[in-house]
């Protein structure tokens, strides 16, 4: 059965630009309804659609929650960020292998600009990636990202240079993963509302297997056929990975009638909108941290290769978990409240169990679960908080407009923990505490969120 969208999270301020007022939100005026929705929307906006078979309106929408379309739908999204977010996922084990023997020459802030630029254009290009996927949909979109995605990756296995690294991976990979990746996340917010965090986490999974997946495969590879066709084989894994994607990812609401292409930052002006962006932007700077030092953590203090390379498995192993799970429980108590939730486990965990026994095995290990279990539900519910603030049509662009301020977090993230870990002397203890800060600031800024909407309650669901 199908159920109306609610509008729990949509009461805005009345300053709020009218272009966006949504019908049931505060400041939207019964005269304004058919100025807005012919003004932005057109006059078609609320004919029925053989796709939904019921009204589309402005606060109206109805989502299936379900069925065989729908969670097709989910599976290829999870096809699509187990190929996109899976090889996100291993870029711990790419940058130690390459800054140990390809780049050996170069420190190892230096080397980590590859791997900085990929994460941040994974999410800078979409501010257009979002706008074109709410107009045109997914199938061009994911067809190109995932072509690009293969291209960087058999690159990957020719590539000798400094430039080559940077050029094939960090611009090539990290352009064709944006195109790929949003919009196999906000397809699904097309046929989820209520479960929508059930949804998203279950597709998000796909990045953490793949995380756990990808480099044992390429570890076990390295010493069978060497680096060269140890990357070429994922190449070919993604390909036949994106094609599932390509094939059944599609959005199902019809674009606004005068939607456009172009990024528009006016919808920075709504304040709850400003501040979890700004959460998010702390979320991320710290998040990419660990992921792509926990192997190069584990060289500086003593610990073998094997065991190096294999950490990073077992914090993705447990990321699947913190994908799935708590996406579930995000419907019930709210997503914001659990991401809240998962950033005390970070904070805990970077600094009460990191900071102090990480030189321990045992303390490296629980770390990592905890932060794989925290980050992973971090990861896939971080979209429908972003949901939940903006019209379904819209969602495309607000997800994007977020992450292209989050990029410049994750473009400047790991060169600035790189040069605090050679400023401490490669004690690691200062990146430690940076890591912890972020997330401790952005915990701060989601609660000042949540204050601004619900009130000082600490058990309203938000």
């Amino acid at each position: 059965m199908e159920k109306t969208e609610k509008a729990d999270y949509l009461s805005l301020p009345e300053s709020r630009d009218p272009t966006y007022l949504e019908k049931g939100q505060a400041g939207f005026k019964a005269s304004q309804n058919s100025e807005v929705l012919a003004q932005e929307y057109g006059a078609d906006s609320d004919k029925s659609t053989s796709n939904s078979g019921r009204e589309t309106l402005l606060g109206d929408e109805t989502y299936p929650e379900g069925g065989l379309r729908a969670w097709l739908i989910v599976l290829g999204s999870w096809c699509g960020l187990l190929g996109s977010l899976g090889l996100m996922n291993t870029i711990a084990t790419l940058q130690t292998y390459i800054a140990t023997h390809q780049l050996s020459d170069y420190d190892e802030g230096t080397v980590s600009w590859i791997f900085s630029l990929y994460t941040a254009l994974c999410f800078l290009c979409g501010v257009y990636v979002g706008p074109l996927f709410d107009r045109y949909g997914s199938k061009w979109l994911i067809g190109s990202g995932g072509i690009g995605i293969v291209a960087s990756v058999m690159l990957l296995s020719v590539c000798t240079e400094y430039w080559h690294f940077m050029l094939s991976w960090g611009i090539l990979n990290g352009i064709g993963t944006s195109l790929l990746f949003i919009p196999c996340l906000t397809a699904i917010g097309h046929f989820f509302c209520e479960r929508r965090g059930f949804a998203s986490g279950l597709a998000s999974t796909g990045g953490g297997l793949g995380g756990v997946a990808f480099p044992l495969i390429i570890q076990s590879l390295f010493d069978k056929v060497g680096w060269g066709w140890a990357i070429r084989i994922l190449g070919f894994i993604c390909l036949f990975l994106f094609a599932f994607a390509n094939l059944l990812v599609r959005k199902r609401l019809p674009p606004a009638k005068n939607a456009s292409p172009h990024p528009d930052f006016r919808i920075m002006k709504e304040k709850r909108f400003l501040l979890a962006t700004i959460g998010v932007f702390f979320l991320e700077f710290g998040m990419f941290i660990p992921l792509a030092y926990i192997s190069s953590y584990a060289l500086a203090n003593g610990f073998s290769e094997k065991f190096a390379f294999q950490i990073l498995p077992i914090l993705n192993a447990a990321s699947v978990i913190g994908r799935a799970l708590p996406g579930w429980w995000a419907d019930k108590v709210g997503p914001f409240n659990m991401n809240m939730i998962s950033l005390c486990i970070t904070i805990f965990g970077c600094w009460i169990v990191w900071l102090p026994f990480g030189h321990t095995t045992p303390g490296l290990v629980i770390f990592a679960l905890m932060f794989g279990f925290s980050t992973g539900n971090n990861i896939s519910i971080t979209p429908v908080c972003i949901g939940k603030l903006c019209h379904t049509q819209h969602y495309g662009r607000y997800y994007a407009t977020c992450y292209t301020v989050v990029s410049i977090a994750v473009l400047v993230s790991l060169p600035v923990a790189g040069s605090i870990a050679q400023a401490t002397d490669g004690d690691y203890w200062g990146l430690i505490l940076f890591t912890g800060l972020t997330q401790l600031v952005a915990l701060v800024v989601m609660y000042v969120l949540k204050v601004a909407s619900v009130g000082w309650s600490l058990w309203a669901i938000f």
